[in-house]
């Protein structure tokens, strides 16, 4: 569950969407449905540290995201974990992960809100080097989290979350306590490496990825 540029507008807090065969998904061996996905944002390069948004970097939200000392009043998601490539091709993001940043290539503009001497006192910052296609994973530094189990959004499908009918073929993740627009029809309880693992009250198969990629849901 690409858009590019300084500008990013993040979708991430839309329910994530988990593709999954609902006629063939009664308890039984076979392989998992395509990993679940999730709605994802993107960002453009800021230039604050050495590596635009790495691994505990900050950046601020909005229209334009844009690397930030993580102490200022700006600041509103820690990066978790920071990848080159696709997130299709790369690792998958950690658990408590709430949304996901595209980062586009490019030279990043100065860097905003860094603590220290004004930018007018100091030497000339040297030229920035080209900043790679990647993918940040962002968590917020305050409430809500939709990553947590159960809260019903994050761009991945984790052991305690809710999911709805969707359509033929797909259901969404949606908050467990009936507080979304749906109410939770399967939760998942458990994730093993393949179905024959599920326990035999299992009513539903959900695509985790990962190296546990199976869902075991049973009726909420």
């Amino acid at each position: 569950m690409e858009k590019r540029r300084v500008a990013g507008v993040v979708h991430a807090l839309l329910p994530v969407v988990v593709v999954l065969c609902l006629a063939a998904c009664l308890p039984g061996d076979g392989a998992p449905g395509t990993p679940a996905g999730g709605p994802q944002g993107s960002a453009g390069p800021s230039g604050y540290g050495p590596v635009f948004l790495g691994p505990a970097d900050c950046s601020s939200r909005g229209e334009a995201f844009r690397e930030v000392w993580c102490g200022s009043e700006k600041a509103a998601a820690r990066v978790l974990a920071r990848h080159t490539g696709a997130p299709a091709d790369g690792p998958s993001c950690p658990p408590a992960t709430d949304f996901v940043l595209h980062i586009s290539p490019g030279r990043p503009p100065p860097p905003q809100d860094v603590p220290g001497p004004s930018r007018s006192s100091r030497a000339p910052a040297p030229s920035s080097p080209a900043t790679p296609r990647g993918y940040a994973c962002m968590r917020n530094l305050e409430s809500p989290h939709p990553g947590d189990p159960g809260q019903g959004g994050g761009p991945l499908t984790v052991v305690g979350d809710c999911v709805h009918g969707f359509r033929e073929g797909e259901v969404r993740e949606t908050a467990c306590d009936g507080s979304g627009e749906h109410p939770p029809e399967f939760e998942v309880g458990s994730a093993v490496a393949r179905r024959a693992l599920c326990p035999g009250t299992t009513d539903l198969y959900v695509a985790l990825g990962g190296d546990r990629p199976v869902g075991c849901a049973h009726r909420a």
